[in-house]
């Protein structure tokens, strides 16, 4: 079940993007945000397999064509990252992803960049019910806990040197300072990325299997 690239406007402009549906033609969507690579097979392969579990899923295309296969490009694009516009992007994404969707009720979920990007959206619309932070990071992405409209689930990993289990508890805490309901997961012995099942040195099956189910249970309790 392989989705396609769409365009959906953005404050004026247009963003790429990829769009995976269901079987069913419509589920409730969920916004898949990337990683500090870029828009690339790991990602439009994680929203194919929510469209596989019934769910509308949009991945938008935050660097706009660009891509990388090694850390020092892709921190390149991750700090080059323009975040007026990701808002504008993400923005757009939400509106358009809200017409696919068979809920009025949208999901987030992001990974590393993306993880922290996710929340920056929950912040922006109030249609983000739920969202899935996978140990997020961006040092220029400030979000605004007490506009979550949702709860959140927060996977981590012990090992991760970018997101340490103490700023994975600070994130906690923060979110709950705000009066905002979290459920945070920090898996042991297990490295930052460790979902990407391309990245042969961080991935773990045991944990991202277990973090997947965890996902797909969070959306379907708050996207109905």
């Amino acid at each position: 079940m392989a989705g396609t690239m769409v365009k959906f406007a953005a404050n004026g402009g247009q963003t790429d993007g990829y769009l995976a549906t269901p079987a069913s033609s419509k589920g409730p969507g969920v916004l898949v945000i990337q990683e500090w690579w870029g828009l690339v097979g790991h990602i439009k392969n994680v929203a194919d397999r929510f469209a596989a579990e019934g769910f509308t899923a949009l991945a938008p295309d935050l660097y706009h064509g660009k891509t990388a296969n090694e850390p020092d490009t892709a921190g390149k694009l991750f700090m080059a990252l323009n975040i007026a516009q990701a808002e504008k992007d993400l923005k757009g994404a939400i509106a358009h992803l809200a017409q696919h969707s068979s809920t009025p009720k949208l999901g987030a979920v992001g990974f590393c960049m993306g993880g922290q990007l996710a929340l920056f959206s929950a912040t922006l619309n109030p249609s983000i019910a739920a969202t899935v932070n996978f140990y997020g990071v961006h040092p220029n992405v400030k979000p605004d806990y007490s506009k979550l409209a949702g709860p959140v689930l927060g996977l981590f990993a012990e090992k991760d040197a970018f997101v340490t289990p103490d700023v994975a508890r600070q994130v906690d805490a923060d979110i709950k300072k705000a009066g905002k309901q979290i459920e945070t997961h920090i898996y042991p012995n297990v490295d930052h990325a460790f979902f990407n099942d391309e990245n042969k040195g961080a991935y773990n099956k045991a944990s991202a299997d277990d973090a997947w189910r965890r996902t797909l249970a969070f959306f379907r309790t708050n996207l109905k």
